[in-house]
């Protein structure tokens, strides 16, 4: 059996969404420069929808791709389903991820949460704060 899915090596090699974005209403950057996985999302919204979103990863294989499928994921949605965006949604619509991977899927949800935040504070839209987990990967912990 592969380590890797055809999703999972598509999304690798032909990364969707995968820039800056100059005009982002919404800004989110995770991860560590210890695990070696860092990941900046850029969400464009208009009428509560996200209509844009653009990312950059600096990291592995399955960072970049958990990335890419969670601009597939929270495009054209609007922005309360975005931040509903799970890990787990990820790695199933990857067809999996190996174990030591799934860090990479929970950097992909914060990168979502926070741009999504970004795009709260920018706005002044009241949020509930539990709404945002704070992640704290063995990979990435001091």
């Amino acid at each position: 059996m592969a380590l890797y899915s055809d999703k999972v090596m598509d999304h690798f090699q032909n990364p969707r969404n995968v820039g800056k974005m100059d005009d982002a209403d919404g800004i989110g950057e995770v991860g560590n420069a210890k695990c070696g996985d860092i990941m900046r999302m850029y969400i464009k919204v208009k009428d509560g929808i996200i209509t844009d979103c653009k990312f950059n990863t600096f990291g592995c294989g399955s960072a970049i791709a958990t990335s890419s499928m969670a601009t597939e994921l929270i495009k054209g949605k609007p922005v309360e389903e975005a931040l509903q965006l799970s890990n787990q949604a990820v790695v199933e619509a990857l067809d999996g991820l190996p174990p030591q991977k799934i860090h990479c899927s929970v950097l992909a949800e914060e990168a979502v949460q926070a741009a999504v935040k970004d795009y709260y504070d920018k706005n002044g839209i009241a949020y509930d704060p539990e709404k945002f987990k704070v992640h704290r990967c063995e990979h990435c912990s001091d």
